[in-house]
């Protein structure tokens, strides 16, 4: 489904948070811009929901909680997402829409969002005080990269493909490439495939149509 080419505006951040409580789809604001979340695939699904469970299960009975997908995750003034997953070792109550202090948040790429994902997200994330991890799982192969931060405060990366385990740092455990990929079906990689990176802003008084990754 083609998406209508809005006209440039800038949006202040009280806004876009009016805005997006009453609107049905989802955006990301990002420097005064907002970006229409697109809809995800199956397999996507599955990837971020692998990781939920696993995440659930590890928090199970102490001070954090894993969620996952349509909860916002405020990484600065001006920069607002949507990750798939979260967990928050703060104390918060059930009608959070928005959280400031994530403790891990979890990425799954598209063919859309990979670059942001490992790139603008990334410093953004990294940048939050609260946080101890970031994990970004590629949605068309069995590739994770997880940043965790050190005593120290510096970030160490890691890169599992195909195969091999993790330790997660929020809540302390562990998971496999196994767990991460169990029952879905990857595509055949195409080297020669160009990956596309357009996002498309939105003035918040136009009418954007909507479509799948």
């Amino acid at each position: 489904m083609e998406k209508k080419q809005p006209s440039p505006g800038f949006v202040s951040i009280e806004d876009y948070l009016a805005f997006e409580s009453s609107s049905p789809r989802r955006h990301e604001y990002v420097a005064g811009r907002v970006y229409t979340m697109m809809g995800t695939t199956a397999r996507h699904n599955q990837i971020a929901s692998n990781i939920h469970v696993r995440l659930r299960d590890s928090a199970r009975g102490g001070p954090c909680t894993a969620y996952i997908i349509d909860l916002k995750v405020r990484a600065g003034r001006d920069r607002v997402y949507y990750p798939d997953g979260v967990v928050v070792c703060t104390p918060h109550v059930g009608d959070t829409l928005m959280f400031d202090d994530p403790c891990l948040i979890v990425e799954v790429t598209s063919r859309s969002t990979r670059r942001i994902d490992h790139g603008e997200k990334a410093d953004a994330y990294l940048a939050m005080p609260s946080l101890r991890g970031y994990l970004i799982a590629e949605h068309d192969r069995r590739r994770v990269t997880l940043y965790s931060r050190a005593n120290a405060g510096e970030w160490n990366r890691t890169e599992l493909l195909a195969s091999g385990q993790l330790h997660l740092p929020c809540p302390e455990s562990t998971i496999t490439l196994d767990e991460i990929y169990e029952g879905v079906e990857l595509p055949p990689l195409r080297v020669s495939e160009e990956l596309s990176d357009e996002d498309t802003w939105v003035d918040l008084l136009e009418t954007t149509s909507y479509g799948d990754e």
